[in-house]
């Protein structure tokens, strides 16, 4: 790999302590080779995880490289990324980032493929590994950036229009091969310091979802490439610190952060006039959709009350049109924006 490579890797946790120790333990093999220098930082975002993760590192004689930080409150995904960031760059900038959740254990050179790959790709600078889940099963998923075609295909749910409009489907089902993508899964996100200097780290403004949709949108327009790397593997236990997306579980309804997020980031991503347009499109299709599903007998299959959250929460309304700027850390100059 060349000189020795330094990387902070950050975990936060939100009443998933045990969660987090395993994960910690499947780091613990990754720390074997003499050109990675691996340290960690793992935040409780004010769950009352740090008591049982901190006894754990001592325990374990994991704290010559795990550091656990207790934020004041819970600020969120981006928010507690960014007090890990904050905090390993106190002992001074690595040269990557790794944001992995706690809800994920590490296989084997996890890790260094991910580097080894970002070395070799100058124009890479985030990159993200395929994921197993609990019982083995491949879950092989990038994405496409959400867009008014992808809203129309996604609350269609119309087997011709779905084919049809696949290309513009978010969630794109992928081949065991290294490509270019618009995002990955936050998960696991290998991430140049260098990216996070030139554009910020993740937005605080947004509480959970789709902070890692804005990242890889904002390092794309600054020229900076997005990878999906299957040769690195992870478990990831889907779901399981959000409850929201647990498999073989009907859909529940989701809070009200989601809403904000995702209006968050059309606002950000296409102006909100174009973003009143992507919700009125959203709002007919998702509408449609759910008439298919009442007409068919599959309506126990769609979100609760999806729709009437989405109008709710919709840029539409002069009241949510207030998109406060991004909130975020930049590694170099130790400054917020």
């Amino acid at each position: 790999m060349g000189p020795r490579r330094d990387v902070a890797i950050v975990i936060v946790s939100y009443r998933t302590a045990q969660l987090t120790i395993n994960s910690l333990a499947s780091l613990r093999a990754e720390r074997g080779s003499a050109d990675l220098s691996l340290r960690v930082y793992v935040v409780d975002n004010a769950s009352g995880d740090f008591a049982a993760i901190d006894r754990a590192v001592r325990e374990n004689a994991w704290a010559a490289w795990v550091t656990v930080i207790a934020a004041p409150r819970n600020g969120g995904f981006s928010y507690g990324n960014n007090r890990g960031i904050e905090q390993a760059c106190a002992t001074g900038i690595p040269d990557y980032f790794y944001l992995l959740n706690p809800d994920t254990e590490v296989r084997p050179g996890a890790i260094r493929t991910l580097i080894e790959f970002l070395e070799a790709h100058p124009n890479a600078g985030i990159a993200g590994s395929s994921i197993e889940l609990a019982d083995g099963t491949d879950w092989p998923i990038a994405f496409k950036f959400p867009s008014p075609l992808g809203e129309l295909v996604g609350g269609l749910s119309v087997g011709l229009v779905s084919r049809a409009l696949r290309r513009w489907e978010v969630p794109q089902r992928l081949p065991k091969i290294a490509q270019p993508v618009d995002w990955i899964c936050g998960a696991s996100m290998m991430i140049r310091a260098t990216v996070f200097a030139a554009i910020g780290a993740l937005d605080e403004n947004y509480f959970l979802y789709f902070e890692e949709t804005d990242l890889c949108l904002r390092a794309q327009r600054a020229g900076i490439e997005t990878w999906y790397v299957p040769a690195s593997r992870i478990m990831h236990i889907i779901g399981q610190s959000t409850q929201l997306t647990e498999l073989e579980k009907l859909p529940r309804r989701l809070p009200a952060y989601w809403f904000e997020s995702r209006r968050r980031y059309f606002a950000t991503a296409f102006g909100v006039r174009r973003a009143i347009l992507v919700d009125i499109v959203a709002l007919v299709a998702h509408a449609a959709g759910w008439l298919k599903r009442v007409l068919t007998g599959r309506r126990r299959t769609a979100v609760p009350r999806f729709l009437r959250d989405l109008l709710k929460h919709s840029i539409v309304w002069p009241r949510n049109r207030r998109i406060p700027p991004i909130r975020t850390v930049r590694p170099y100059s130790g400054s917020r924006s």
